[in-house]
């Protein structure tokens, strides 16, 4: 769980430390191939359920993927949602010049569509995880392992490397419907940024978004650029005066689990949730 990946590393610990009361935790399950089908809906549903478990109104903390999620129920039931943060989390995936942009323009869907028939109907994780690591592959088969050989004899290194890759090595496998339909609407046409998304049976539209908004980028976050974050600034209902940004230090992961964003940047997130209201 990327929310929660150690004691002492953990953005739910951190914001329950800086003044927000209660955290629900929302955690992501591998599918299975019964769950090859599931479409985008599917997750958004579940989503709503929690939130009304949950009493009906909440403040949405979404990260990378999990923003958009959220903001779509905020679209869709803007009643439900107190306060949204976003982190990590491509809105406009059109905005900037990242490498996940050209990307998703430049393969063909029937790449795609092959990797899910590979998968037997899923999005397999370790094809993700090694298409993540080719986009920087001296870092990922070179460097990492120069650095473990040069930390052979640190006990407390080596702990934190096995415990890392004990995460990163084991990602979810991901329905290839959701997968399918995330890589043709959201990041090749864009539909949610351009008003064109039907979700939970109509249109959502981001103007329809109207609590107070948090956009949080990283600085050298390649998968999410800072501009993908930021475009929602003028796409949401909001009013200027209630949209917080942030460029925190770092790249994409350590928006969520970094040291130094856990120490610098959530703890001023945890405020300002607790001062646009309780949910």
């Amino acid at each position: 769980m990327v929310a929660d990946y150690h004691k002492g590393q953990s953005l739910v610990e951190t914001l329950l430390a800086n003044g927000v009361d209660h955290v629900a935790l929302t955690d992501w399950k591998s599918a299975t191939e019964d769950m090859k089908d599931f479409d985008i809906d599917n997750y958004l549903e579940e989503l709503v359920v929690a939130i009304d478990d949950l009493g009906g109104r909440v403040n949405l903390v979404g990260l990378c993927q999990g923003g958009w999620s959220s903001a779509m129920v905020a679209a869709r039931f803007p009643g439900k949602v107190n306060a949204l943060v976003v982190a990590g989390t491509p809105i406009d995936t059109d905005a900037g010049d990242g490498p996940i942009k050209r990307i998703a323009h430049e393969t063909p869907m029937s790449f795609y569509e092959d990797l899910i028939r590979l998968g037997g109907g899923l999005m397999r994780g370790k094809v993700m995880l090694q298409r993540w690591k080719n986009m920087h592959p001296e870092q990922h088969y070179v460097a990492e392992h120069v650095e473990l050989w040069e930390h052979i004899d640190d006990p407390a290194y080596k702990a934190k490397t096995e415990t890392f890759e004990a995460w990163y090595e084991d990602p979810l496998d991901l329905p290839g419907r959701w997968y399918l339909q995330a890589i043709r609407e959201l990041f090749k046409e864009n539909r949610f940024a351009k008003g064109e998304f039907v979700g939970l049976g109509r249109l959502l539209n981001l103007k329809s978004i109207v609590c107070p908004v948090y956009l949080l980028a990283g600085e050298s976050d390649d998968i999410t650029t800072k501009e993908q974050v930021f475009a929602a600034e003028d796409l949401v209902g909001t009013p200027r005066g209630q949209i917080e940004k942030k460029l925190a230090p770092g790249g994409h992961i350590g928006l969520f689990m970094g040291s130094r964003t856990l120490k610098e940047t959530w703890p001023m997130i945890a405020q300002w949730l607790s001062h646009s209201g309780s949910a």
